[in-house]
């Protein structure tokens, strides 16, 4: 049974967040302020979050900064927040999905069993290599030049769909669908802040990329390795 902390300052919200996760079959920590979940978070360790922003005591996007320093577990925004910044910069921080409020329970149910699917099944290629860049599927596991690379899950996958096409330019609403099912034009720009979580992850110097290259007014490529 997979395990979700939900955490929710709106005592009806997060009532019928639970019930609905619960009637689909998963175990529901909560959480009312955002301190509080960080806390529940580092004892539990759940399968994955439901976030909402605005919270007490300590922001979500707060909250999100401090699990990402160390952690990839998949996180779902429940926000009332619902302009495009506030979208980006909770994809760009490492949230896997965005849901605004109001919303459908159910909807909500299927995005955090879509993150979970994607978090825990492999892509279709165990293993790619570009160069000395590695993508270990059935773990997960990124290497450059033997050197471990931590990314979240989006991260993961958006590096595997480049890599399984070296050469090739993605444009940013290709990568969105191929990240997450789906595209929509106000999530594009999140697509620039992964993969600027990339080049810092990857990348030996920042400002001259070997790896993710832009395409100036199309997207991005993986560099095809010399040779």
């Amino acid at each position: 049974m997979r395990t979700i902390l939900v955490v929710e300052d709106e005592p009806q919200i997060g009532t019928l967040v639970r019930d609905y996760l619960e009637h689909a079959g998963f175990a529901v920590l909560t959480a009312s302020d955002g301190a509080a979940g960080l806390a529940v978070f580092r004892s539990r360790r759940p399968d994955a979050l439901v976030l909402d922003l605005g919270l007490p005591r300590l922001d979500g996007l707060d909250v999100i900064r401090s699990i990402r320093r160390d952690s990839t577990t998949p996180i779902v925004i429940l926000s009332a927040r619902g302009d495009e910044t506030d979208r980006v910069t909770g994809l760009e921080l490492g949230a896997d999905d965005y849901v605004v409020k109001p919303f459908s329970p159910r909807e909500l149910v299927a995005r955090v069993r879509a993150v979970l699917r994607r978090s825990e099944a492999p892509p279709s290629d165990a293993r790619i290599a570009v160069g000395d860049l590695e993508l270990d599927a059935a773990r997960r596991r990124v290497t450059v030049a033997g050197r471990v690379v931590r990314l979240t899950t989006t991260e993961f996958e958006l590096l595997a769909a480049l890599a399984r096409e070296p050469g090739r330019v993605w444009t940013r609403s290709q990568l969105l669908d191929a990240v997450h099912g789906f595209s929509f034009e106000t999530y594009e720009r999140a697509i620039d802040g992964h993969v600027r979580n990339l080049r810092r992850k990857l990348e030996p110097d920042g400002g001259t990329p070997r790896y993710v290259r832009t395409v100036h007014g199309v997207g991005y490529a993986l560099v095809e390795p010399e040779g």
